[in-house]
C-alpha cells in the first residue's frame, strides 16, 4: 500500500512557519522498513482540501495529514474530510471524554468542536494535551504541531500497520562517477533498471560548488538482494563509458522494526 502524506496550511505556503513534517515522517517510516511515496502541500482553501481529499478517499493509499483540525476559522480539515466522505460531523464520544477530561467545568461548546468528526471516524490518542486526531478508513488526521503529530504518527503505524513492518525495506548503494556526462550513462542506467525489474537506478549530478570537482553520484536502491549485483553492472559499465569512479557512498538499508 504506497503511503502519501498532506501537509495543509497557509502558514506553510507563505513561508510563516518551515515543513518539519516531511524529514520527520519519513524517518518514521524508514525506522519501520516502509518508505514514503509522495507528499502534498496545501493551503487552507476548503475547496481545494475537500476535492484533494475525495481522490485520495477513492484510492488505495494510506496517508496521513498535519494541520487544520483545530476549532478556529482557518481550521477546515474535519469538515472538508466529512464533505469529501459525504457524512456528516459528530461529536465523537471518546475525543469527548478526553476534551472534558482535560478541561473539567472550563468545556466550552468550542472545544468540543475539536471532538466532532465525520461519521464513522475513529480517534487517534494525543498523550501531549488529550485532544484526539482521527482516522477515516486509510486516511489519518493529526494536528499540524509536531510535538503532538509524531507520536500520534507512531501510535497510527503500530497499532494500524504492523503487518506491513519491513515490507518495503530497500537498500541504496552508490558511486561518484567522474568524466562522464548524464547523457552518456542513460543508456546504461536504462540497461541496469531493465535487468532488474523494481530496482531504480538513480542519478544525482552536482556542477562542482565550493570548489569541488564536477561528479555525478550514480546508484541504485530498491530490494537489499539486488543491489549489490546492480551496482556492479554500473562500476562496470562507467569504465566502459570511458568514465570513472570511486567513493561508494555507505549503503543504507531500511527496516529495523521487529
Amino acid at each position: 500500500m504506497p503511503i502519501g502524506a498532506l501537509i495543509i496550511g497557509d502558514e506553510i505556503m507563505r513561508g510563516k512557519r518551515q515543513d518539519k513534517h516531511l524529514a520527520q515522517l519519513i524517518a518514521i517510516l524508514r525506522k519501520r522498513g516502509l518508505v514514503l511515496a509522495w507528499c502534498q502541500y496545501l493551503g487552507d482553501d476548503p475547496a481545494l482540501i475537500t476535492a484533494t481529499l475525495k481522490r485520495l478517499f477513492a484510492g488505495p493509499d494510506i496517508v496521513f495529514s498535519f494541520g487544520g483540525i483545530g476549532a478556529t476559522p482557518d481550521d477546515h480539515t474535519r469538515a472538508c474530510a466529512a464533505a469529501a466522505a459525504g457524512v456528516d460531523l459528530v461529536l465523537h464520544p471518546e475525543a469527548e471524554a478526553e476534551i472534558r477530561g482535560r478541561f473539567g467545568v472550563d468545556t466550552t461548546p468550542n472545544r468540543l468542536k475539536m471532538g466532532e468528526f465525520p461519521r464513522g471516524a475513529q480517534t487517534i490518542p494525543n498523550d501531549y494535551n488529550r485532544i484526539r486526531g482521527f482516522s477515516l478508513g486509510e486516511h489519518h488526521f493529526v494536528p499540524g504541531f509536531p510535538i503532538m503529530a509524531w507520536p500520534m504518527v507512531e501510535w497510527v503505524l503500530d497499532h494500524r500497520y504492523p503487518h506491513l513492518f519491513n515490507s518495503q525495506a530497500e537498500a541504496e548503494a552508490s558511486i561518484m562517477v567522474y568524466d562522464s556526462a548524464e547523457s552518456t550513462l542513460t543508456p546504461l542506467m536504462e540497461a541496469v533498471e531493465a535487468r532488474y525489474p523494481g530496482l531504480k537506478v538513480f542519478s544525482l549530478p552536482s556542477v562542482g560548488e565550493g570548489g569541488r570537482r564536477r561528479h555525478i553520484e550514480l546508484g541504485v536502491r530498491g530490494a537489499p538482494e539486488a543491489v549489490p549485483a546492480a551496482l556492479d553492472e554500473l562500476e562496470r559499465g562507467v569504465i566502459e563509458a570511458g568514465g570513472n569512479w570511486e567513493a561508494h557512498i555507505a549503503d543504507s538499508t531500511q527496516g529495523t522494526a521487529p
